[in-house]
């Protein structure tokens, strides 16, 4: 490559309509000197005439595998299952480092392609925070298919499709006429809630109507004493926003939602940080996401108590995918500037390191040493 280039790929995971790309951020990385090729895509939420109008050179869709292995292919959510060696240089969330099912087939293509992962999720500053995230956006969109769950199960229905919002007003709008004008009445706790996504899902909760003493403000200081906690079974929405890292007491199990039988206020769970297939889900009552056009699964509690559902969509952002990609791509801009320099930048450096430790553990897993 004469000059740094990033290709974006089109997203294959159904109903996926956000960019790790804008427009905008693209248009900057041109001005700064790279080449960015990006994939006709008619799902994405920016036409392809808005990045060819930026100055990036358009491609047909999904023919990433064919670009020179020395081009980095940037997207946001995980590859289809293969089996296909992988040889590029991927920059995506790959869901795989925490041992989720199917961690180790995801990273032996790597292994077998001799290509290197960047995982968007372990992007780190200084402090250890993630250079760029979809947090805010994603507990936002997950209070609000909570509210519209909890307003369908008023109607004795279950939560049908979701689409995307044009902005976060229109959905504000939407969730709050559903409701019957206001969410004023309705109580919610958050798990959480100092961390961007818990901000996101507290911010939705106050915009559509709810009583500030209706939202409760958990975190690390209230989940200390360990779970499960009866106080989930008192509310019409539970939010769960955590960083899982370790193995923690669940925060709500079957049972004691079965032990609350009629008393049970608890309607809908909406499980944002969708550790479905971690081994330490703190919410094992579902093992299943659920998607954009069956939102809800059904907990069984028994066919006297009062229904409960969850919500664990894995890329509940795309509910605004034009104003979670612009903050996205607009904090993980300054990152890409220095990815050409990645074998020095602090970001990327660490960032290979961690995946060269991952790759090991899969390659063992798989028996590939």
């Amino acid at each position: 490559m004469s000059k740094p280039t990033l290709w974006l790929r089109c997203e294959k995971k159904e109903f996926e309509r956000r960019a790790a790309l804008t427009p905008t951020t693209a248009k900057k990385l041109i001005e700064a000197g790279f080449d960015i090729f990006v994939e006709k895509d008619e799902q994405r939420i920016f036409d392809d005439s808005e990045y060819e109008a930026a100055g990036c050179k358009l491609v047909e869709n999904n023919t990433w595998a064919s670009a020179p292995k020395d081009v980095p292919i940037i997207g946001l959510k995980e590859l289809p299952v293969s089996d296909e060696p992988l040889p590029h240089t991927h920059i995506q969330f790959a869901h795989c480092y925490k041992k989720q099912g199917g961690w180790s087939q995801v990273l032996a293509r790597f292994y077998k392609g001799g290509g290197t992962l960047y995982d968007l999720e372990f992007l780190n500053d200084e402090n250890g925070r993630r250079v760029a995230a979809f947090g805010f956006h994603a507990g936002f969109a997950g209070a609000a298919a909570g509210a519209l769950a909890v307003a369908a199960r008023r109607q004795g229905k279950d939560l049908g499709l979701l689409t995307p919002y044009p902005n976060e007003a229109a959905m504000v709008d939407d969730v709050k006429k559903s409701l019957g004008g206001s969410g004023k009445g309705l109580k919610a706790l958050v798990i959480g809630a100092l961390g961007r996504c818990g901000r996101g899902a507290v911010d939705l909760f106050r915009k559509i109507g709810l009583e500030e003493n209706d939202i409760l403000k958990w975190d690390m200081a209230e989940t200390a004493k360990g779970g499960p906690f009866p106080e989930i079974l008192d509310v019409d929405i539970f939010v769960n926003c955590i960083y899982l890292s370790s193995q923690i007491p669940s925060f709500i199990t079957k049972e004691t939602a079965i032990a609350a039988g009629k008393d049970r206020r608890l309607s809908v769970v909406v499980d944002v940080s969708c550790d479905t297939t971690n081994p330490y889900n703190p919410i094992p009552i579902y093992n299943i996401n659920t998607t954009f056009d069956k939102p809800t699964v059904a907990v069984d509690v028994g066919a006297e108590n009062p229904p409960l559902s969850v919500i664990s969509i894995d890329h509940l952002p795309t509910l605004l995918p034009r104003e979670a990609s612009e903050q996205f791509s607009g904090d993980l801009l300054p990152s890409l500037l220095e990815f050409p320099q990645r074998s020095t930048a602090r970001v990327w450096v660490e960032a290979e390191k961690l995946f060269k430790e991952k790759l090991a553990e899969a390659a063992e897993a798989e028996g590939l040493v």
